[in-house]
């Protein structure tokens, strides 16, 4: 099945530096002038053999890879494009299939990966050192951006620091909650001594102009385990390093209850190493409480495991398997050996399996990657930071046989027509941005930037070379991609059934004033979204209620069936078409 980013390599390979496609032929390839590429929300490969719902077919657009067609003869809404297109091709919308989730389409199209230099090309195992594109600008940034929201810690199964409930009864709820899941003060559990998260701020007065941490003291802990009698892991060691990487605080710990492993493998923990120890679990929370201030800040790496064996709780968190996302999203998380590897070039955990992981080591290594953050930006260690913007690839190619003035050659531009402000967003690194109200003004805004302006200056005297633009009616009728908090009613036969008519006459209109030798390239993105947000909001509500309720006091409940439901809501709503033609 053909996917967003192959459509997305036929553009670059039409008129910039991209590869040749393996799913489709391309023949007189220098003849192709200009590639537009439209997006469609809500178009179904159905909707384009003349069926609202999928199950009739329109002899005269050959879907490409299924074969399949009817012998209906009607006119149907979508018979104006089998003018324009003689093939439609499934096109699969990037997603994870394992944890049911969808990803941005927008992205897919208008990012790129960036090209591989020969030493990735020589080095095809293990995480690559990242690579910073030509336009890339390090932004210094304050370690308090970094900070772990507080809705971002109930989802990665943080206990909630009290300063964070807006009201005594909602604290006493709280704690009630977590003496029901064995959290509370008689479980031994501790609080750091901050009554609010204002009082975590420092005045400005006392933070030296250009200071990363922001008056803020900063800590790096991992710790280690050991498995007990009770079938749970306890404490063993804990290591603190402040953000000069000097040890604050490095302790074995006595467990509790007797141990039964002590997974020496990976904690490199030993019989002869904890018997002579006799500092505790208490003993450890007395000097945090002591350590750590409202003006504190812990790092670490999915510290919440941490927290979770030290007995503890803290509002300010900074928890590198958050701020460094995992390539394919949440709930996925990279480890912080191929953290260390990508982005600090280093190894570390090389007793993995044997001796175990130094906690000393593990700390300095989330330290580290959070100064990296702060130095490069917010950006850094995200897609954007492994990508660039579509149209600074087009920037990088010349128009051929056209130089400026100076003899030098022109650059290939590009252009985004969109629905409100173009600027945001997609058209952030475009040369030129037609704002629109409906899409019939986004026809008129590819056909304005095609054609060029006299008085644009030469860059864009003769228009542009790529445009994206994005078609949103019938995304509106259908709300394929509406806010999950905001899911729609599903709209009746008769809207779906017009906005369907007049998104198709405005592609086939938008095709009639394409200049001669230019590619069009449609593609319509996820599909109908709405049953993934229902569920994935029960699901989400499901787990809330799971980890502070009781089972039956659960207001909703999730089982196998749900799960098998979300999957083929989302397997359905991966499911798009693709249109390519040149004019």
């Amino acid at each position: 099945m053909v996917k967003i980013s192959d459509l997305q390599s036929l553009a670059l390979y039409l008129i910039a530096d991209g590869n040749a496609p393996q799913w489709i032929a391309v023949r007189h390839r220098n003849s192709v002038r200009r590639v537009v590429i439209l997006a469609v929300p809500g178009l179904e490969l159905g909707m384009l053999k003349g069926s609202i719902n999928g199950s009739s077919a329109n002899p005269d657009i050959k879907e490409s890879t299924v074969g399949a067609t009817s012998t209906e003869t009607e006119q149907t809404p979508s018979k104006p494009l089998a003018d324009c297109f003689a093939h439609a091709w499934p096109v699969r919308n990037p997603g994870d299939d394992k944890f049911n989730r969808i990803h941005s389409s927008l992205q897919a199209m208008l990012t790129v990966p960036l090209p591989k230099s020969k030493e990735d090309k020589k080095n095809l195992k293990g995480p690559k050192t990242p690579r910073e594109s030509l336009q890339w600008e390090n932004k210094r940034t304050s370690i308090t951006e970094f900070l772990t929201s507080v809705n971002d810690l109930q989802e990665n199964d943080y206990v909630i620091h009290p300063a964070y409930l807006p009201s005594e009864e909602a604290k006493e709820s709280a704690m009630s909650d977590r003496r029901r899941m064995g959290r509370g003060p008689d479980d031994g559990w501790v609080d750091t001594h901050i009554t609010r998260i204002e009082d975590g701020n420092v005045c400005d007065s006392e933070i030296q102009q250009g200071s990363i941490t922001a008056g803020r003291t900063i800590f790096a802990l991992d710790c280690e385990m050991c498995m007990t009698s009770d079938s749970k892991f306890e404490l063993t060691r804990i290591s603190i390093v402040g953000w000069d990487g000097s040890v604050v605080m490095d302790e074995l710990v006595k467990p509790t209850n007797p141990i039964t492993d002590y997974v020496t493998p990976y904690s490199g923990m030993t019989k002869e190493l904890l018997d002579p120890v006799t500092t505790t679990l208490a003993d450890i929370q007395a000097r945090l409480l002591e350590l750590l201030t409202p003006h504190s800040i812990l790092i670490g790496h999915s510290l919440n495991s941490d927290l979770e064996a030290l007995k503890l709780t803290h509002p300010f968190i900074i928890d590198t398997s958050i701020i460094y996302a995992h390539p394919r999203g949440p709930p996925l998380k990279s480890s912080l050996k191929w953290l260390t590897q990508k982005y600090l070039s280093r190894e570390i955990q090389l007793g993995h399996g044997a001796s175990g992981h130094d906690s000393i080591e593990d700390a300095r290594a989330c330290l580290d990657l959070v100064k990296q953050k702060c130095e490069k930006g917010p950006k850094w260690g995200t897609s954007e930071a492994s990508g660039e913007s579509i149209f600074k690839r087009l920037s990088r190619t010349p128009r051929p046989g056209v130089i400026d003035s100076t003899g030098e050659p022109l650059m290939r531009k590009g252009a985004v027509v969109d629905w409100g402000d173009a600027r945001r967003g997609a058209g952030a690194n475009a040369d030129l941005c037609i704002p629109c109200a409906n899409d019939a003004e986004v026809v008129e805004g590819v056909q304005k930037v095609l054609k060029g302006d006299a008085d644009a200056g030469p860059a864009l005297r003769e228009g542009v070379d790529l445009v994206w633009a994005r078609f949103r009616e019938l995304e509106a009728v259908r709300g394929c991609e509406t806010s999950p908090s905001d899911v729609p009613l599903p709209p009746t036969q008769a809207a779906l059934s017009a906005a369907i008519s007049s998104t198709v006459n405005n592609i086939a209109a938008l095709y009639a004033r394409l200049p001669p030798c230019t590619a069009l390239i449609v593609y319509s993105g996820a599909g109908d979204c709405r049953e993934v947000y229902r569920l994935q909001a029960k699901h989400k509500q499901y787990k809330h209620e799971y980890a502070t309720k009781k089972w039956d006091e659960l207001s909703v409940k999730w089982d196998d069936s749900d799960e098998q439901a979300l999957r083929q809501a989302c397997k359905k709503a991966r499911e798009g078409v693709g249109l390519v033609s040149v004019k």
